[in-house]
């Protein structure tokens, strides 16, 4: 590839990244927005529905987030009664957080934005998983490089 076209923000894969999940943010917005909840909160709601507890640190290795950006997030979905959050007795520095009714009531009326990413993308499936992983592979060696 020519220097030239290497400078061109159209060639740039971090930008073309970028604008996708800013374009699947505003599909989600009002689905999420009729659910209630935030993106980030539709996160630890998906890992909590597909394990019905986790520990804060398994959450924050799951979704790339530090207990600094995590735990504000927590609160509110606590205070909404989302979810529960509880200290170890044994170890006062784990907190596991579990689903209310709430959290879990929702997991259903969220069928629908997985759903809607496919319709709207025009993909197959099988493309958007093929797709998915690739991007799974990128971030993998890309962490890898950087140290993380």
């Amino acid at each position: 590839m020519k220097v030239e076209k290497m400078v061109r923000l159209q060639d740039h894969l971090c930008f073309s990244l970028y604008a996708c999940s800013r374009a699947i943010s505003r599909m989600y917005r009002p689905l999420l927005e009729k659910m209630g909840i935030t993106y980030p909160q539709y996160l630890v709601l998906l890992v909590l529905w597909e394990k019905n507890e986790s520990t804060v640190k398994e959450l924050g290795d799951a979704l790339d987030l530090d207990s600094g950006t995590l735990t504000p997030l927590l609160k509110r979905m606590e205070a909404g009664k989302l979810i529960r959050r509880e200290r170890s007795k044994e170890d006062e520095r784990v907190v596991t957080v579990r689903l209310e009714e709430a959290g879990a009531s929702l997991k259903e009326e969220a069928a629908c934005i997985p759903l809607s990413l496919l319709a709207s993308s025009g993909m197959s499936v099988e493309e958007v998983k093929s797709l998915n992983e690739t991007i799974k592979v990128l971030s993998d060696k890309v962490a890898q490089l950087s140290g993380k």
